[in-house]
């Protein structure tokens, strides 16, 4: 079963698309809490082609690697990509009026319950939307 998280962006979409999908903005939102950070984000947007984004504690505690490789990308629009664990996860980015609707899908992994992975998927998208409509 799939988990679907979303948010409402007051912003055009373009910008959207460009602080999504840029390492320079990547850095400043892809973390769930303020205790962690994005010290390192690469981005090939292209289908065959991955990204690379590493999360990290700020006490140093821990980090991981973020990787997917792009199985879809429509400009604009959406983006589908494999996870290095085989899970796939799909964004899609919806113009309404001057606002933004941002849905992320992606497959659970086995380890955390289904509640837990939505809350920390939605806490990151709440960060991303944060981000866009202050800068």
């Amino acid at each position: 079963m799939k988990i679907t998280v979303e948010t409402t962006i007051n912003s055009p979409i373009s910008k959207v698309w460009d602080y999504w999908t840029h390492p320079e903005h990547i850095v400043n939102w892809n973390f769930a809490s303020s205790d962690w950070h994005c010290p390192e984000a690469e981005n090939n947007l292209e289908v065959g082609k991955g990204f690379k984004n590493v999360m990290a504690a700020k006490d140093a505690s821990m980090s991981f690697e973020f990787c997917g490789i792009y199985q879809e990308i429509i400009q604009l629009k959406s983006l589908q990509y494999i996870l290095e664990d085989n899970r796939v996860v799909s964004v899609t980015f919806k113009e309404h009026g001057n606002e933004t609707i941002v849905t992320e899908t992606f497959d659970p992994e086995n380890e955390n319950p289904s509640e837990i992975q939505k809350a920390g998927w939605q806490a990151i998208l709440d960060n991303f939307k944060k981000y866009v409509e202050m800068a």
